[in-house]
């Protein structure tokens, strides 16, 4: 991920949502703290904390749904949504092209949130995937 938030801006995120970086603070313990908002609907708070950093292999960060401040809170769009997840990075290049394989794991949750993941697998794929063509149609620019 790169660290400058007017980078962020031209990527990150659902295509075609409202994007705003409120804070980026990338390094351990360090606090990526976002808005989005889809063109329909109502305004939604992500917050990342990272945990550890192995430049260039491994990202590792918890990320939840939060208020504008930054607080945990319940994901707007599903109430059975876990409250937290830990999320693994790993970046593997290989002949000029970099692999990444991404795990989310649900922190502390009930069988309930767990399902309600689980089922999600194929949604959340998409909408990472869709993140990261943007990224790419990105570089071909800068």
């Amino acid at each position: 991920m790169h660290q400058t938030p007017e980078h962020l801006q031209n990527w990150w995120g659902p295509k075609g949502w409202t994007f705003d970086v409120s804070k980026l603070d990338f390094r351990l313990g360090g606090v990526f703290h976002y808005s989005q908002e889809p063109a329909n609907g109502d305004v939604m708070w992500v917050k990342f904390v990272y945990s550890e950093i192995i430049t260039p292999e491994k990202l590792f960060y918890t990320s939840f749904f939060s208020d504008e401040e930054g607080n945990i809170v319940r994901a707007p769009f599903n109430s059975s949504w876990p409250m937290e997840t830990l999320n693994t990075l790993t970046f593997i290049e290989n002949e000029g092209k970099t692999t990444l394989t991404m795990i989310v794991v649900p922190v502390s949750s009930t069988e309930e949130e767990i399902r309600t993941l689980e089922a999600s697998r194929e949604m959340t794929q998409e909408g990472f995937t869709g993140t990261f063509d943007q990224l790419d149609e990105y570089l071909t620019k800068v």
